[in-house]
């Protein structure tokens, strides 16, 4: 019986799927191979630095900054063994904050090691977890996400990350492009095409993610252009 072959809407959800995917795991992995300390140092400052010296006041909470510090020395000097049995007792004995940063670290050694289903393990534990900061659980919920999209039904997408996934919000553009995908997977390409004009849109959202989402729209039909920068003419003074 002869297979029937795919339109040219299916192609093209497919590819946009493939591409902003792979950019998505791509960008994802190699940061954290190559810099994993930096990574989670930056992440820490990103999304609750405050929150974690804060609580850094008791003796307990200085211990475990200290532990927590030399699991990213074990990590960097390729002592993975060493680093998780530090990592695992944050994990279990930390308060919300150095929970969170154990999980979160364990994950990137997971991404490191390939290990996708320890990873969406990780970031689910964070995601879950109450008694972790918001900031947190939002960024585990969306790498999650973007690690299991395959394994998942479009609309499970798009009700998981709704609350995130709207103008203004720290994760806007990840969770949005996401969330678009869904919408293609759907065969919602209106929808798709106006969320990434709203990404596009929103200057909160990373340049390269705004650019890339300028272009999507273009293809669904949606002029989103104006949305970024424009060059400076020849003799016009800005």
């Amino acid at each position: 019986m002869a297979l029937t072959p795919d339109t040219p809407d299916e192609t093209f959800v497919r590819e946009v799927d493939e591409n902003l995917r792979r950019d998505e795991l791509e960008s994802f992995a190699k940061a954290y191979a190559k810099w994993l300390i930096g990574a989670v140092v930056l992440f820490l400052v990103a999304v609750g630095g405050y929150l974690y010296w804060q609580n850094r006041q008791s003796e307990k909470s200085a211990a475990q900054s200290e532990q927590l510090m030399a699991a990213y020395n074990d990590i960097g000097s390729k002592k993975t063994d060493s680093a998780k049995k530090k990592l695992d007792t944050l994990a279990a004995e930390g308060n919300g904050i150095m929970r969170a940063m154990a999980l979160l670290a364990e994950a990137a050694i997971a991404i490191e090691a390939n290990d996708r289903d320890t990873a969406i393990a990780k970031y689910r534990a964070v995601a879950s977890d109450d008694d972790i900061a918001d900031p947190y659980r939002d960024a585990a919920l969306v790498r999650a996400t973007t690690l299991e999209f395959d394994k998942l039904k479009p609309q499970e997408v798009i009700s998981r990350l709704e609350p995130l996934a709207k103008p203004g919000e720290p994760w806007f553009g990840s969770a949005g492009e996401l969330t678009a995908l869904a919408y293609l997977k759907l065969g919602q390409k209106e929808k798709a095409g106006r969320l990434f004009a709203d990404i596009a849109a929103d200057k909160q959202v990373p340049e390269t993610i705004r650019s890339r989402s300028v272009q999507i729209a273009g293809t669904l039909g949606i002029d989103a252009s104006k949305a970024l920068p424009q060059p400076a003419q020849p003799g016009i003074i800005q």
